[in-house]
C-alpha cells in the first residue's frame, strides 16, 4: 500500500503536531475533531507554526502555505476517512474514551486502513482486539512536540502483521524522524519503561538519604549525562503525563513500577510542572528559568541506586525480547536526550555493585527491586 493520505483523529496538541510534520513531509491529511472550534484553532496554531518555521530560514513562505494547504479540517468522521489509507489516532489517554473511538472508526474506515494509536502507555494489543483488524493496528508513540523530537516508538501488538510494520516505519523515516520498535508490547514500551519508575525512585532516594531535590538532580545531570536533573524533566514532562502513565504501567503489572504518593500527591494538589507554575520546584509566569545545578551539589548524592533502577528496566526490555542495548541506548539519546550511555554510566559504578545494591533493595523493600537475570549475567 502505498500512503498518500492520512487522517489524524484528535487536533489537540500532540495531533495538530504530527498532521503539521505529516503534511510539510508532502502527505495529503484530513484533521478531524469532534467540534469545528477545535479544528479552527489548531488550524491557526498550525499556521503560526509553519510561518515561524518559514521566518526562521527553515522553510519558504510558499513551502509553508503548501503543507497548511494540505491539510483539510473536517468534523464529519466518515469524510474524514474518505480516501485514506492510514488513520493515526491521538485523542486523551483513557483506555474507555480509546475503544468507544475505535468501535465508531472500524465502522467507518474502508478494510483495508491501518490503524495508528498515538499512545504512551496503553496496551496495544488489548485496544487492536476492539476492531475487525488487529492485524491492521500499531502503537505510533510521537513525542512531544512532534514539530520537534525526532523520536518516534513503533509498538507492534500481538497480531500486526509485518507488511504494517514495515509502513510505518517507512512512513517515520519519511517525516524526518527516528524510529526505534518496540518488539513487545509491554508495559511503558521503551522511553516510559525507562523514564516513569526513575522519577518515583528519586523520590525513595530522597526518603532514603536525605538528598535534597537539588542534589538528586544535580548527579543525574552530572554523573548520569541527562540534560537536566530528573525532577526538572518530570516538572517539563508535567505530573499529569506522569501520574497517567503510572497509573497504567502499574495497572498492567505491579512489578513494573513502585509508586512513590508524591506524584499523586503533586497530581492532586494541582502542581503539575511548569505548566502550572509549580511541581517539584516552583516556576515563574513570565520565563521558563532553569533550576540552579552543580558539580558540587551533585558530589554530595549517590546516584547508584537511581542508575541501578533504569539499567534494570532497560536489562528486563532486553531479557523480554522487547529491544536490545544500541536500540535503547538510541531510544534514551533521542527520547531523553542522554549525552552518557546507560550502560555505561553502570559499567563506571560497577555491575556487580548495581546487582548487589538492587539485591539488598529487594530484600528489605519487594520484587520490584530484584536484579534482572541479565546483570548478573553480565
Amino acid at each position: 500500500m502505498t500512503l498518500r493520505r492520512i487522517t489524524i483523529l484528535g487536533s489537540g496538541v500532540m495531533g495538530h503536531g504530527i498532521a503539521q510534520v505529516a503534511a510539510t513531509a508532502g502527505y495529503d491529511i484530513a484533521l478531524r475533531d469532534i467540534e469545528q472550534k477545535f479544528l479552527d484553532k489548531a488550524m491557526e496554531k498550525i499556521e503560526w507554526s509553519l510561518q515561524k518555521m518559514a521566518s526562521k530560514g527553515k522553510m519558504t513562505r510558499e513551502e509553508a502555505g503548501a503543507a497548511l494547504a494540505r491539510i483539510s479540517p473536517i468534523v464529519d468522521l466518515e469524510e474524514a476517512v474518505r480516501g485514506s489509507q492510514m488513520v493515526i489516532e491521538v485523542v486523551p489517554e483513557i483506555m474507555g474514551l480509546k475503544k468507544k473511538v475505535y468501535a465508531e472508526l472500524d465502522r467507518a474506515a474502508a478494510p483495508d486502513v491501518v490503524f495508528a494509536s498515538n499512545t504512551s502507555t496503553l496496551p496495544i494489543t488489548e485496544i487492536a482486539k476492539t476492531t475487525s483488524r488487529p492485524d491492521k493496528f500499531i502503537g505510533v508513540h510521537f513525542f512531544n512536540p512532534p514539530q520537534l523530537m525526532k523520536l518516534v516508538e513503533i509498538i507492534p501488538g500481538e497480531s500486526t502483521s509485518q507488511d504494517v510494520v514495515r509502513m510505518t516505519k517507512d512512513l517515520v523515516e519519511s517525516l524526518g524522524k527516528e524510529a526505534v520498535t518496540c518488539r513487545r508490547d509491554v508495559p511503558g514500551f521503551i522511553i516510559n519503561r525507562l523514564f516513569i519508575p526513575m522519577v518515583h525512585e528519586a523520590c525513595y532516594v530522597m526518603d532514603r538519604t536525605g538528598a535534597t531535590k537539588e542534589e538528586v538532580d544535580s548527579a543525574v545531570k552530572f554523573r548520569m549525562g541527562f540534560p537536566m536533573g530528573i525532577f526538572e524533566l518530570a516538572d517539563f514532562t508535567g505530573m499529569d503525563v506522569i501520574h497517567k502513565a503510572t497509573a497504567e504501567m502499574h495497572l498492567r503489572d505491579k512489578k513494573v513500577i513502585r509508586p512513590h504518593p508524591r506524584i499523586a500527591e503533586l497530581f492532586d494538589a494541582g502542581n503539575l510542572g511548569q505548566k502550572s507554575g509549580e511541581g517539584f520546584y516552583k516556576y515563574s509566569d513570565d520565563k521558563y528559568e532553569r533550576v540552579q545545578l552543580s558539580e558540587e551539589l551533585a558530589d554530595r548524592c549517590d546516584y547508584t541506586h537511581l542508575a541501578a533502577n533504569i539499567v534494570n528496566n532497560a536489562a528486563w526490555l532486553i531479557t523480554n525480547g522487547a529491544s536490545d542495548e544500541s536500540e535503547i541506548e538510541r531510544a534514551a539519546v533521542l527520547g531523553l536526550g542522554l549525552k552518557k550511555p546507560l550502560f555505561e554510566t553502570a559499567r563506571d559504578i560497577g555491575l556487580d555493585k548495581i546487582a548487589s545494591e538492587l539485591g539488598a533493595l529487594a530484600s528489605e523493600y519487594g520484587e520490584f527491586y530484584r536484579p534482572d537475570p541479565l546483570l548478573a549475567e553480565k
